[in-house]
């Protein structure tokens, strides 16, 4: 090894910045190895993503209920315009959350998300959804958000998450900047 070389205070200091680079290394790469993780097992609630519905669906049903809510801050007004559905696990669902600007001004909008029990958060399958994209609403803009999902088939193989009986989604809108298009319209007026 490199260090075996070293005598003393090089050899000293030689180890000391190889820790702070492998710390500063594990740092930065921390948050999107978390993010994979979280997505690969459905860790804290996250859930997946895919380009078209199931191509098996089950004679069993699950309970999915819709809950939004809105950072500090935010003064738009959010929720789901239905509280709950029943679906077959594998079938395509679709449901729809309504935004509102009551202010005078543009406001942009990130939806963060979670899934509820965690252990179903890998089983729940978004295929489209307005959280994918940052959201702006003009004043007085009322908008009807979609999301389509389904529950993977896979979920009844799951020691754990297979006695989840009902899956909860919830929202939470938080106001960002502006893109600098939508910006570069307010400063102009």
């Amino acid at each position: 090894m490199i260090f075996s070389r070293l005598k003393g205070p090089k050899r000293t200091l030689a180890q000391t910045v190889s820790v702070v680079v492998l710390m500063g290394s594990l740092a930065w790469a921390s948050v999107p190895l978390y993010d994979y993780f979280c997505r690969v097992t459905g860790y804290g609630g996250t859930t997946n993503t895919a380009d078209g519905g199931s191509e098996e669906i089950l004679d069993k049903t699950i309970k999915v209920r819709f809950d939004g809510s809105l950072a500090a801050g935010m003064p738009w007004q959010f929720k789901p315009m239905q509280r709950e559905m029943e679906i077959r696990i594998g079938e395509t669902g679709l449901a729809f959350y309504e935004a509102s600007n009551p202010t005078d001004r543009p406001i942009a909008g990130s939806a963060s998300y979670n899934v509820t029990p965690f252990d179903a958060g890998a089983y729940f399958v978004k295929i489209d959804c307005f959280c994918f994209e940052e959201q702006v609403l003009q004043p007085g803009e009322s908008v009807m958000m979609p999301v389509s999902f389904y529950v993977d088939p896979e979920i009844v193989n799951d020691r754990d998450a297979k006695f989840a009986p009902k899956i909860t989604l919830s929202y939470t809108f938080h106001e960002i900047d502006l893109p600098q298009e939508q910006a570069a319209l307010v400063i102009a007026k």
